[in-house]
């Protein structure tokens, strides 16, 4: 995890939080951000450190197999088992359990899984009894939006919130700026020596353009343009034009002057949000509320979307029900959710910031 960005600095904190208890914890975040090293982060630095730290990846096997690969199968359950084998869970007990992938689970599997998540039982593939209990702690991740697929019927909500114990997300890499350079100068290293050629440099274009690269694929992606780079230019200089097509192609440059324009920025929470309410239509309790309970959305950015839907409002609550998509009967529910949080902001300025705007327009 390396990095000195705030982002970096609070997540490190959260490790060492997490790693001081057994809680079961679910790592959320985008794809290639580092799921994993955060679950070995938290099992290195815990007390189960000197056990097992087993990994599956719930999205690369089919049902049969996940299954059989997670709780063991016993001789003949099925072609191809000519002996009793044992699952991953009872190879990490005492240890930690970490599952990858888990928004891909299918509900068969989730069905399974929150039975062993509640009783700590092993039942093998073919097996009419159970067969032992484990202890082992959980650590899962995803870069899902599990309270969408919960609502989308495609997730159990009881495992969800059995495993939503100890949460930590992952900021994507674009959130943390300065930290694209120190990984850069980190990988061009680590690649020179595993390759044993010399380390190339860096020009001023192609570092700016690094930096500015929006880095969909995140760490994994920085890491593999970075190989690429070694390998191919190796104890060289890299100019811009040396980088790969695809982060060239993400810019432009002006004829007149040859200097790198960045690709539009990403719009904020608080845009997005704001957006999907009131240009589709989609009610406050879908899109926000959601994303408040997991903490993706923060009290300040709640409190701009409320501010900015009062301004458009003229300070009248029961338009901002319409004007977020929910229905009147919500209006008590909405203001109890706004004084729960400490989201609730006076009405009154609203409404005089337009009286004061009226009468500026009507002086002479």
């Amino acid at each position: 995890m390396l990095g000195e960005s705030s982002a970096i600095a609070c997540l490190r904190d959260d490790v060492k939080a997490a790693a001081r208890s057994d809680a079961k914890v679910l790592i959320v975040g985008e794809t290639g951000v580092g799921k994993e090293i955060v679950a070995r982060m938290i099992h290195e630095s815990g007390r189960r450190r000197g056990r097992n730290f087993v990994a599956i990846n719930c999205a690369g096997l089919p049902d049969s197999l996940l299954e059989s690969e997670l709780f063991g199968h016993t001789r003949g359950s099925f072609t191809g088992a000519y002996r009793d084998k044992p699952g991953l869970a009872s190879m990490a007990d005492n240890g930690t359990l970490f599952l990858d992938e888990l928004g891909e689970m299918s509900l068969r599997m989730q069905a399974l899984l929150l039975r062993f998540v509640e009783s700590g039982e092993i039942q093998r593939v073919g097996s009419d009894r159970i067969d032992g209990r484990v202890n082992v702690r959980i650590v899962a991740a995803t870069n899902r939006n599990l309270t969408e697929r919960i609502a989308s019927g495609d997730f159990r909500e009881d495992l969800y919130y059995r495993l939503n114990v100890v949460r930590l997300t992952i900021p994507p890499l674009r959130e943390r700026g300065a930290d694209v350079a120190i990984l850069v100068h980190h990988y061009l290293a680590e690649m020179a020596r595993a390759q044993r050629v010399e380390a190339p440099r860096l020009a001023p274009d192609a570092e700016e353009m690094l930096l500015l690269y929006r880095w969909p694929g995140n760490v994994r992606e920085l890491k593999n343009v970075v190989e690429r780079v070694v390998v191919r230019h190796e104890g060289r200089e890299i100019r811009a034009s040396d980088l790969p097509s695809e982060i060239r192609d993400s810019f432009t440059f002006t004829p007149r002057t040859s200097v790198l324009a960045a690709p539009p920025p990403a719009k904020s929470r608080v845009e997005v949000s704001w957006e999907r309410m009131l240009g589709s239509g989609e009610s406050f309790w879908n899109v926000v509320y959601p994303d408040f309970i997991d903490r993706e959305l923060t009290k300040t950015e709640l409190r701009q979307l409320i501010k900015t839907g009062l301004e458009r409002t003229h300070g009248s609550y029961r338009k901002l029900v319409e004007l977020f998509g929910m229905k009147p009967t919500d209006y008590k529910r909405f203001l109890a959710f706004l004084y729960q949080h400490d989201c609730h902001l006076p009405f009154h300025a609203f409404r005089e910031r337009t009286g004061q705007q009226a009468a500026a327009s009507a002086a002479p």
